[in-house]
């Protein structure tokens, strides 16, 4: 099969090597210049998408393009690639809208019969320190549209609302004109995700629960990251997707949605409360997916467009542990850091070993493996067991073997789980 990876950052890097690896054939689009050496010398690059559209329609229905984030209205762009008749994965105008415009998002989920939070939208700093002096309380910010980043938010801990009044201040500048934001009625509970392949006109598989930690450092201190590690698992996911992500299956459909899509909540005696889509392949997402997906990416992708096959996804947990190096969780704009860093394995690495090894930016220079990109995404350690203990332990064990000047890397993923937060759940009657 042929794939045509189109992004910014090469995001699904790990991903596209597996595919080279099982004997396909992929080409990739990287638009950001600060990522040009994500994957250099590991998956062919190309610098004009479009004149690649040819290679892909030459291969029929074995030709696939997969879209990785949901900036620069790619998902409008999508759409037109499948009125032209090509097989495109990844997302959709429908769900750019759902991720970016945050009170949109939360108007769908309550009308599909979901109890949401209170939300209000502004697009005037000035309207917001109004309300905030009205009606005082503990509030989260998040800001709509791909300009911001996960670090962008702000969870208050407040009941005046003050902290995240003032972070609002600061940042006020960036919004421009046309920005806005949200303020979000925070809720107490365990914060879990559902998610589950769609292939335009149902969910394909079984639907996965996972369980992110967001925070740079360990008892959830520091800033917001896009991800520092999360625990997954396919088992007992029915009765939570049942009543939060399957009723979207009709707005998908009529949408024009095909890829990924996840729902973040929060869950607490009073119920589900939704609070944000994820309408794109997720990183470190796919990493925490692949290791309990016994499908292969091509397979499971042939099977989202439209041909026959089974999806079958592994029992147990996958834990997976995301390996930063500076300026991570800021990027190479904001701070001035090198990249071409050396990446030694203590002891080598066994093939099971380094097939739960994702890469993220990384690249070949001058025939050694070193730390590339805008972010400082080195990596992500998975490990997979039956209970998330085991999981957890081999992901960590598996990340104290990659050596990295200054790597970081959190080694509490999944203590809260095993501590309290899965019982909780469980006792909640949330899992089949």
């Amino acid at each position: 099969m042929r794939f045509l990876g189109i992004g910014d950052s090469c995001d699904l890097g790990a991903l596209y090597m597996r595919l080279v690896a099982d004997g396909h054939e992929v080409r990739t689009y990287v638009g950001e210049p600060l990522a040009h050496g994500t994957m250099a010398g590991l998956v062919e690059r190309v610098t004009d998408w479009e004149a690649e559209l040819d290679w892909i329609g030459a291969a029929g229905e074995d030709g696939i393009i997969l879209f990785e984030n949901v900036a620069k209205s790619r998902g409008q762009l999508q759409d037109r690639l499948r009125q032209d008749g090509f097989n495109v994965i990844g997302g959709s105008a429908y769900g750019d809208r759902l991720e970016n415009d945050r009170a949109f998002g939360q108007r769908i989920l309550a009308g599909i019969g979901l109890q949401t939070a209170r939300v209000e939208e502004f697009t005037s700093l000035v309207d917001a320190e109004h309300f905030l002096a009205q009606y005082p309380g503990r509030y989260v910010l998040k800001f709509n549209g791909a300009n911001f980043g996960p670090r962008d938010n702000y969870v208050g801990r407040l009941s005046s609302g003050l902290d995240a009044l003032a972070v609002l201040q600061s940042k006020a500048p960036q919004l421009g004109d046309g920005g806005s934001f949200i303020l979000m009625e925070h809720v107490e509970g365990v914060e879990m995700g559902v998610g589950a392949y769609f292939d335009g006109q149902s969910f394909v598989g079984r639907p996965c629960l996972d369980w992110e930690h967001k925070r740079f450092f360990p008892g959830n201190l520091g800033e917001l990251t896009g991800e520092m590690g999360t625990i997954a698992t396919f088992d007992r996911s029915e009765v939570f997707f049942e009543r939060t992500l399957k009723p979207m299956a009709p707005l998908l459909s009529a949408g024009g949605y095909c890829g990924y899509v996840n729902l973040n909540t929060i869950v607490n005696r009073s119920g589900i409360w939704p609070l944000e889509f994820t309408c794109r392949f997720g990183y470190p997402g796919f990493a925490v997916l692949g290791p309990l997906q016994e499908t292969h990416w091509a397979d499971l992708f042939a099977a989202m467009t439209g041909r026959p096959g089974r999806v079958q996804m592994r029992p147990g947990f996958c834990a997976a542990v995301v390996l930063t190096t500076p300026p991570f969780p800021y990027d190479r704009k904001a701070v001035d850091e090198p990249v071409g860093l050396p990446v030694i394995f203590d002891g080598g690495l066994t093939p099971d070993e380094l097939e739960g090894l994702y890469y993220g930016e990384v690249g070949v220079s001058n025939g050694r493996l070193v730390t590339s990109g805008q972010y400082g995404w080195t990596m992500v350690a998975t490990g997979t067991g039956t209970t998330i203990g085991a999981a957890r332990e081999g992901a960590v064990a598996l990340a104290d073997k990659v050596v990295v000047p200054n790597l970081r890397y959190r080694r509490d993923i999944g203590c809260s789980l095993i501590d309290r937060d899965f019982a909780q759940v469980d006792d909640l009657g949330l899992l089949g």
